[in-house]
């Protein structure tokens, strides 16, 4: 199905740009709609349990700081709307037109990850930033519930994003998983797009896996003649050894499954998704 809407977040900080330029980008180019999302916090969110002793004054204090932030993200959200609305010149419209690309502004109020995980359900693509060193945990949270929550793709854009084509050269990270299965599905708007699409694979990632081959002939009914690359990994691809690969073939868009493998143990010792969200520089079309 062709990407006809797009949701994308924006939380006022410095990793709404690039995000928010992605999918303005991909918009013009598919002739979709975008709503972009800003939440803003509820400053009652901010207070927390409190004991005895603890003065009304101080609950009041925590809420007005809470508050003036929630604006201050509002309006840098805003503002960053508007500029890239004149910069795209883009449509604002408030009922579909399939015909053009258009843009709408959406705020609501109380948690992220909470309004993201239930408008992303019913959108072709989420859009968000991947979180970075300097990122509140509300960013990884909002981008977990996307993944999880919404049953629907996830376009993750790096910081160092500025613009330019996503898709134009396509590398499918293959494991054969469900993840990855759902992935390859979400991606298919931008696979039928391109010619250049390259499939990493890593030797026995999988017993159950389908062969690369079965790979090649699903690509081929789509119109694409895609090339394989096996990587030199011990069985299993290795997130490192993906993005280099990536950066090799000249990729702007890893398409791959998300946590592909226990969830838990992947926070904790590391794996191919923490990789990838912790160091890609390159847009990622995740499902999970």
């Amino acid at each position: 199905m062709a990407i006809k809407s797009i949701l994308a977040v924006v939380n006022g900080t410095d990793t709404s740009r690039p995000a928010l330029t992605a999918a303005f980008t991909v918009a013009r180019d598919f002739l979709a709609h975008v709503d972009v999302l800003h939440v803003r916090g509820d400053p009652r969110d901010a207070v927390p349990i409190l004991g005895e002793g603890v003065s009304g004054t101080l609950v009041e204090e925590i809420m007005d700081v809470a508050e003036k932030e929630s604006r201050e993200r509002a309006t840098r959200a805003r503002a960053l709307y508007d500029e890239s609305c004149k910069k795209f010149d883009l449509p604002v419209v408030e009922h579909p037109d399939p015909s053009r690309a258009s843009v709408a502004w959406i705020e609501d109020t109380g948690r992220e990850e909470e309004t993201v995980s239930r408008r992303g359900r019913l959108t072709g693509l989420v859009v968000l930033p991947r979180p970075t060193p300097e990122s509140d945990v509300g960013t990884t949270m909002t981008l977990n519930a996307a993944l999880f929550e919404t049953g629907r793709p996830v376009l993750v854009i790096p910081p160092g994003y500025a613009g330019g084509p996503i898709g134009k050269k396509i590398a499918i990270s293959w494991n054969g998983s469900k993840e990855a299965a759902r992935a390859l599905a979400g991606a298919t708007t931008f696979i039928e797009r391109t010619k250049d699409v390259t499939v990493v694979t890593a030797a026995g990632e999988t017993s159950s896996a389908p062969e690369v081959s079965e790979m090649i002939a699903y690509l081929g009914w789509h119109g694409v003649r895609a090339s394989t690359h096996n990587l030199k990994a011990s069985g299993r691809i290795e997130g490192e050894v993906l993005f280099k690969e990536c950066a090799q073939i000249g990729a702007d868009l890893v398409v791959m499954g998300a946590y592909t493998r226990n969830r838990l143990r992947q926070m904790i010792l590391g794996g191919v998704t923490r990789y990838a969200l912790e160091h890609a520089a390159v847009p990622l079309l995740m499902a999970h």
